[in-house]
């Protein structure tokens, strides 16, 4: 069967950092990769690259199936205004839509220009949704889809386990290879993805992952995530939502790579900071395997309260810990807080000092946002009905600040302003152009150009009072 995997583009990026992390479809190359693995004849299209409409990627494919992918709360009307051009290009096709937003929050999905939404891991789902549908067999019988049906949108019998990660194929990048020097991360392109485990143990309150995947936390096998580090480029983002949260394995794999000769240009990885106050050794371990190696660290907030009040786990203490045991060992240590809208002036005053006293510069700044899926979302529910989806993307705020939005977004700004990004502070944009290849510099100057709307209030405000796309 042929079957196409589209990557919808988000939109207009107003603000934040998107423009810094544009990072290969990573879930997409693992349903390729599976589906391939099942017989079928997958294509992928990066919409955010490609020339072509949706519609023109169906005319071209002519696919039975078509899965798009909702990574993003701030997608759900663009990959709703995918849909709707599929049906309309090809009535009788299949409509999927999976990715993470969309398992956790399918009912915005629930519509006619949609057949089904994926609630479970698609590297499972997908394959069997293709066979089923070669083989004109029930729908109703492959598991883990909201499914509309005559009667309405039923839900179908969950998967019996938690997909064992290493019953999927490594992921079929060349998928998207027409595409690999448009993915790059902060100052390093192009950069590929690649996922050594998958979940997270931890709940705050603001995240959606743990609630997905039942606290569980998988992991590939040491072989096939060497394998998939050996062949994938010089650089590279690792996916993980909690690396080195499994130490002993965590070592047995920096072993593994030392081992298999595997050395990279740049690294960069997502943990908390807990886990490096408590195993110091694992960055001493892992700091070889590359010439330059970033942490990106969940910091929230200065404040103990402050981090409590997410359900966070973890305390100032370990935040300036990790960052010391992280500089020690030569890490680049880049992190993020979240901005409440229930702030006071003074509770930005706190985050100021913090940052200054610790160095933080490198820190980005978003503002806590109730995403579907989280238990924020469920305890906010009745103070965002309303709100366009594209506003949640952690850079708008969904109900009036307490110091009034006109304040709020003359502190926010000014937060942003205390940041490495701001070309008009103690990092210029000569300074810039000094850390990339000469080729880079346009593609830099881009970037750099569109944050510097994260330093206007007057930008936050025209924004706060738009209420659609």
């Amino acid at each position: 069967m042929n079957v196409l995997l589209l990557r919808p583009c988000p939109g207009d990026e107003r603000f934040g950092l998107g423009p810094f992390f544009r990072v290969e479809p990573l879930g997409l190359e693992y349903v390729g990769a599976a589906l391939r693995a099942a017989g079928h004849d997958p294509v992928a299209a990066d919409l955010r690259f490609a020339p072509k409409s949706a519609a023109s990627w169906v005319r071209k494919t002519r696919p039975r199936l078509v899965g798009i992918s909702c990574a993003h709360a701030l997608e759900f009307d663009r990959v709703l205004d995918t849909a709707r051009e599929i049906r309309r290009a090809s009535p009788d096709v299949f409509i999927l839509v999976g990715g993470h937003a969309a398992a956790v929050y399918p009912f915005p999905f629930e519509c006619d220009a949609v057949d089904a939404i994926g609630i479970d891991d698609g590297e499972e789902i997908v394959p069997m949704l293709a066979d089923a549908l070669d083989r004109k067999e029930p729908l109703a019988a492959v598991p883990g889809l909201r499914l509309r049906t005559p009667g309405g949108w039923i839900a179908t019998p969950p998967l019996p386990e938690r997909t064992p990660l290493d019953r999927i194929p490594l992921p079929a990048r060349e998928l998207v290879s027409r595409h690999r020097n448009g993915y790059h991360c902060l100052l390093f392109k192009p950069v590929w993805l690649v996922e050594t485990a998958r979940g997270c143990p931890h709940r705050c309150s603001f995240c959606s992952v743990w609630q997905l995947y039942g606290r569980s936390c998988r992991e590939r096998s040491i072989g096939a995530v060497t394998e998939d580090f050996a062949t994938a480029g010089d650089a590279i983002f690792v996916a993980d939502d909690l690396f080195w949260n499994n130490p002993p394995r965590s070592l047995e794999l920096a072993a593994a790579l030392k081992k298999r000769g595997i050395f990279k240009r740049w690294l960069l990885v997502q943990t908390r900071t807990d886990v490096i106050v408590r195993n110091p050794d694992l960055l001493e371990a892992w700091r070889p395997l590359a010439e330059h190696f970033d942490i990106f660290l969940g910091l929230e907030a200065a404040t103990d309260d402050g981090l409590a009040q997410l359900d966070k786990g973890a305390g100032v203490g370990d935040s300036v810990e990790a960052v010391r045991i992280a500089r020690d060992h030569r890490y680049g240590v880049n992190g993020n807080f979240l901005v409440d809208p229930d702030w006071s002036e003074s509770d930005f005053h706190d985050l100021w000092d913090f940052v200054a006293r610790h160095g933080l510069q490198r820190a980005g700044y978003t503002i806590l946002t109730p995403l579907p899926g989280t238990e924020y979302f469920e305890s906010v529910r009745d103070r965002i009905i309303g709100q366009p989806w594209h506003k949640f993307d952690m850079h708008h705020v969904l109900w009036e600040p307490k110091v009034g939005a006109k304040r709020f977004f003359e502190l926010y700004a000014e937060t942003w302003r205390r940041s490495i990004l701001n070309t008009a502070g103690d990092k210029r944009w000569t300074d810039w152009m000094k850390q990339v290849r000469p080729a880079q510099i346009p593609y830099l100057l881009r970037i750099l150009w569109r944050t510097q709307a994260m330093m206007k209030p007057q930008a936050y405000l025209r924004e706060h009072g738009r209420t659609g796309n």
